[in-house]
């Protein structure tokens, strides 16, 4: 008996089962782009305590910095998530659960990323400028992202809907 199309009328002829391998595909592409950036950003917030001006830090910069290091730790954990249920659920004929769970994990860890990036940009211009120039900065990075990574494609998916 043939196997049904996943979704007809979307221009493609696919089964259920080659639909999730071509997703799961799409996600470690994507995965591999932010799973490296979100190693480097980590890697580099754990080096800070290792510098000489990280002593002049006050208070409120150095709560910042833990906050910050903890959601690095966060989103790599997140954007790694994945990859280990990959491996609990290789071979168990699970791709379709596996990519719906794998694409929540990364979601999460872009929302993490986002505060992350967002965050060092601040402590950065804090510790530079000034606490006014850190958190504008913060500001307009979280809103930059937030226009980037959620609005534009949700009025890009509108436009294509009408």
């Amino acid at each position: 008996m043939p196997e049904i199309d996943a979704a007809p009328g979307d221009g493609r002829t696919e089964t259920h089962n080659e639909r999730a391998d071509r997703n799961w595909n799409e996600l470690l592409q994507e995965l591999r782009v932010t799973q490296t950036g979100t190693q480097i950003l980590t890697g580099f917030l754990l080096t800070i305590p290792f510098q000489q001006r990280f002593g002049d830090l006050d208070s409120y910069q150095t709560d910042l910095y833990l906050v910050l290091v903890v959601l690095a730790v966060l989103a790599t954990a997140l954007f790694v998530a994945p990859v280990s249920l990959h491996r609990a659920l290789f071979g168990r004929r699970l791709k379709p659960e596996l990519v719906t769970a794998g694409g929540a994990f990364a979601r999460a860890g872009l929302v993490v990323l986002a505060l992350v990036m967002a965050g060092s940009a601040m402590l950065i211009f804090d510790v530079v400028l000034s606490r006014d120039a850190g958190r504008a900065v913060g500001i307009a990075s979280l809103v930059l992202l937030v226009a980037s990574w959620w609005l534009v494609p949700r009025l890009i998916a509108r436009r294509a809907r009408d």
